[in-house]
Formats: structure tokens, sequence, C-alpha cells
């Protein structure tokens, strides 16, 4: 589905943060990057989402497509979602009308049915029809925000799932929620990107199906299954690196 090669990322010609990275992700896939802070892993998400302020070289091909010449709502029709670490506020915008916008102008849904899926698909994440009548996470908590934008994911139906960091800033109730929802996700044929700090957000998905890779500077340095995960929280970075001669 997702097929990166030599990927090559700096801001604006400057410094380059993405040294050459690889990465191949297909249909159903649960792909974990972690990593330490300022090693490239929000980078990584924002330049396959095509953030114009990264220079790119490389390939990055989705479903067979070129998507490196594409502008951001090109890569989202095609089937491409990133669920920001920290999602903006939008005052004077309401929740329930930008969502049913979506749906009416990208999944081309008639009006008269936009509200009722809304509300529906709402409840899956614990949101009422009063919270969807305020204005786009304005005055929301960490979890309240993470769950509005797994809301918009249900709501755009897309093939790749790009998630910066959504246990950040979130209680444990609606961490147990995103874990689980990210679970049936993948169930259902979804491909995910999830770059995260903690393993705990993976409580819910299935272990078999999980690939996780360590970044640092840039690059995938480490790549394997959930153990990698444990290793990281037991024993921290620096530790797996000189184990692995990541250093080097």
């Amino acid at each position: 589905m997702l097929n990166i090669s030599d990927l090559h990322v700096s801001v604006d010609g400057g410094k380059e943060i993405i040294k050459g990275l690889n990465l191949s992700v297909d249909k159903g896939e649960f792909h974990v990057i972690m990593g330490p802070n300022g090693s490239g892993k929000s980078t990584l998400a924002l330049a396959i989402m095509g953030h114009p302020k990264y220079r790119v070289k490389g390939t990055m091909h989705f479903l067979g497509e070129d998507i490196a010449a594409l502008d951001v709502d090109e890569r989202a029709r095609r089937g491409i979602f990133l669920a920001f670490q920290h999602p903006p506020e939008i005052d004077g915008v309401r929740i329930i009308d930008y969502l049913r916008l979506v749906l009416e102008k990208v999944r081309g849904v008639p009006r008269e049915k936009s509200h009722d899926i809304v509300v529906e698909r709402a409840k899956e994440v614990n949101l009422n029809e009063e919270d969807l009548k305020r204005y786009i996470n304005v005055g929301f908590s960490g979890g309240e925000r993470k769950r509005i934008e797994l809301l918009q994911a249900l709501i755009l139906d897309p093939k790749l799932l790009i998630l910066d960091e959504p246990d950040s800033g979130v209680d444990v109730d609606s961490l147990s929620l995103i874990s689980s929802k990210l679970g049936e996700l993948q169930e259902n044929g979804k491909a995910i990107i999830l770059i995260t700090h903690y393993g705990r957000i993976l409580q819910h998905v299935d272990s078999r199906n999980i690939t996780v890779h360590i970044m640092k500077e840039g690059k995938l340095v480490l790549s394997g299954g959930r153990e990698l995960v444990k290793r990281i929280e037991e024993e921290g970075f620096e530790k797996v690196f000189e184990e692995c001669g990541c250093h080097e």
C-alpha cells in the first residue's frame, strides 16, 4: 500500500532530518515507530502527508502511485489520514458542521443523511450530540482532542492511518478506547502507522500483527516485534542502541 524508498527530508532545503529511510506498509498491517525526541518521527508523518515546509527526495508510492507531487488534500482523497500530535483549536467552527461537510464533500453523502451519520459515529468514541456542537478542540482536554481526531478518521474511512502520539496527554479511559478502536480498524483491513513513546496504547491490538521500528537520527535502525517495545520501556533507547550497535 505504502512504499517509501531512500527518503530524504529537509526543512526548506536546510537541515536534513530524514536520511535515507525505507519503509513498506501493506493493507491490514500495524507499524509502530518509536525513537528518542528529535529522531524524525513526526517529520516522517508530515512528509508522508505532504506538509509544504519539507523538501523531499527519494520515492513515496501509495497504492502504486507516486505521491511526491500531490498536494495534501489530494493525498487525503486517495486515502491517507494523519492524526496530529497536537490537534489545533479552530474557534468558530462547530465539530458537527465540519464533519457533515467532510461527509458531503469528500464522501459524497447526501446532506439530509450526514447529521445522523456523524452523531452515530461519535457515540463510538464516547462523544454526544452536545459535544459535537462545540467549536473544534476549543476548551477540550487532551483525551477529547484525540477522540475527535479518531472520529475524523472514522468519518473519512481512509486506507492508511498515521497517528502521531495519540497517547500524548490522554487519560486512561480515552487511551483504552483509542487502543480498542485501532485494533478494530486494523481488523477491518486498515493500514496503520503509529508513532509513540509507550507501549500501553497497544493493549487491544493483536501483537502477532505488529511490526515495531526504532528510529534514530532520521533512519530506521532496528525492526522487530512487540518485544522491542518492552525492551525500550525496560532499558531505554540508549541501552538498546548500544546492544544493536546502532551508535556506529
